[in-house]
């Protein structure tokens, strides 16, 4: 079998467990999903962290030692993206303060509206437009969501699962890539930017999957 088929097959093999795993937390009811999911993130980061010190051991290395190095490095990164992480946040912070992005979240809803398309998840959005540019601003558009329309409404629940669907794209573009002195991008802006859409597209049809049925 080709390393092209394996990587099939393993991509079928991930996606179908996700999707069995979705059915199967969706079966234990709106009682017990929060208990399920708070004792599998648990045990998630329990397995990943005894993984990687019982992998370390069979390869016999110094977890402890490996763990400092590893820290080290991580300081002089955090030293070295000082100033890309600078230039990223005043361009969010002038962004924000142009009007620009309320302009663009009011452009949505009404496209929405003229879809006849439910803006329940409308509120969400901007936890999902910031999302892509800073990860703080996107943590603080869903508290906000949460403070405005309450912790357990439906534009809560989208702006929890959203935060959690996508990622920081425009921040590591030009923080990680001008830390490494990375230039030619070539396709990773729009191959990230598309799986930023689809993972917001898949928390709002999951939110109102667990959340609106």
């Amino acid at each position: 079998m080709t390393d092209a088929a394996v990587n099939r097959f393993a991509y079928f093999v991930g996606g179908g467990s996700n999707m069995l795993s979705v059915f199967a937390f969706d079966a234990f009811g709106n009682d017990n999903q929060r208990m399920v999911a708070a004792a599998a993130g648990n045990g998630i980061l329990f397995f990943l962290a005894a993984f990687f010190i019982f992998w370390g051991l069979i390869k016999k290395r110094d977890v402890y030692e490996d763990f400092i190095d590893g820290a080290k490095e991580g300081f002089k990164v955090a030293v070295t993206i000082i100033p890309y992480l600078v230039a990223m946040l005043t361009a969010i912070a002038v962004f924000r303060a142009s009007g620009m992005f309320d302009l663009l979240l009011t452009g949505l809803e009404n496209m929405f509206v003229l879809l006849g398309v439910d803006t329940g998840f409308v509120p969400a959005l901007p936890t999902a437009l910031m999302k892509p540019l800073s990860g703080s601003g996107a943590r603080a558009m869903m508290i906000e969501a949460m403070q405005t329309y309450g912790a357990d409404s439906f534009a809560g629940f989208v702006a929890s699962v959203v935060q959690g669907s996508t990622e920081t794209t425009f921040y590591v573009l030009a923080v990680y890539f001008g830390a490494v002195k990375v230039v030619k991008t070539r396709s990773a802006l729009p191959c990230a930017l598309l799986a930023d859409l689809a993972g917001i597209t898949a928390a709002v049809v999951v939110s109102y999957y667990f959340f609106e049925s």
